[in-house]
């Protein structure tokens, strides 16, 4: 008894049957996505999952799915996951492609090998171990699938979360909003030290007064972005210290030793106006 020569005559046999049923299964399930995923890409990947399926097994068996004969088939899943988890699919939608085959290639088997309850017992086995393994594969394709979208996300709200804005010619302003850790100060200084350059400024304000704890670490991230400031030639005033956070930071232990600290932001441009030579005149408005 050959159960790969068995399962790849059966697929060849009922092949539009098969794919008819299974198709039919995963309209059922996704109807709620028709809008995302049409029918005709459904039927496409059906059929293209088949015939890759079909060669895998014939050129590599049952045993490993890890196996060179495997791997236009996993390719095509990781494809297929990729599509639907950024078209915003379940996990359960997702892997209700693979899963969905069972009911109708056991109805097969059932009606191909019914007679012979050996043969139908081992094949009914080994499609569903199969079956089962590539189910398994296709979840952990969505797992990384959705770690490389948050990662990305994650990535585009650390750019997002740490605007540089030109207050003046040469003086630059970061509004710090959040809890600062080792990933965020390093885009904060990054993007610093790259706005220093662009704009040729030599005063950079950071406010820190949506930062909602300074501790001895947020500490040390600030000094480190206001060294690298200074190396290139840009002096650092940090503001929005608020006094229940003076307070703490006292307690700690916790200063900013020889850099320049204002009350607010309006004073620490007052200063950076100074620093840098410019005087701002109040002109009375004449009606």
């Amino acid at each position: 008894m050959d159960t790969n020569n068995n399962l790849i005559e059966l697929l060849k046999k009922y092949e539009q049957e098969l794919l008819r049923d299974w198709i039919k299964e995963q309209l059922a399930a996704i109807s709620l996505h028709d809008n995302l995923l049409t029918e005709f890409e459904l039927r496409q990947d059906a059929t293209d999952f088949h015939n890759a399926f079909q060669l895998a097994i014939q050129g590599g068996g049952l045993l490993d799915i890890r196996e060179p004969p495997w791997e236009k088939t996993l390719r095509l899943l990781d494809n297929i996951t990729k599509s639907r988890t950024r078209l915003g699919f379940t996990p359960t939608e997702t892997a209700r492609f693979i899963f969905s085959i069972k009911q109708p290639l056991f109805t097969l088997i059932q009606k191909e090998f019914g007679s012979d309850v050996k043969i139908l017992g081992a094949e009914l086995w080994a499609a569903t171990v199969l079956l089962d393994k590539l189910g398994l594969y296709t979840a952990e394709a969505y797992i990384k699938t959705r770690e490389e979208v948050i990662r990305r996300q994650q990535d585009e709200m650390l750019e997002l979360s740490t605007p540089v804005v030109r207050v003046w010619d040469k003086i630059l302003a970061l509004p710090l909003i959040g809890t600062l850790d080792s990933i965020r100060t390093q885009v904060v200084m990054e993007t610093l030290l790259l706005e220093i350059v662009r704009t040729e400024s030599s005063v950079a304000i950071i406010d820190i007064t949506g930062v909602p704890t300074v501790d001895t670490l947020v500490a040390q991230h600030l000094m480190k972005t206001v060294s690298a400031a200074r190396l290139m030639g840009a002096e650092c005033i940090i503001c929005g210290i608020r006094p229940q956070i003076a307070q703490s930071m006292v307690q700690l232990g916790v200063t900013f030793a020889d850099i320049t600290t204002r009350a607010t932001l309006a004073d620490a441009i007052r200063y950076a106006f100074i620093q840098t030579g410019i005087k701002v005149a109040r002109v009375s408005r004449q009606v």
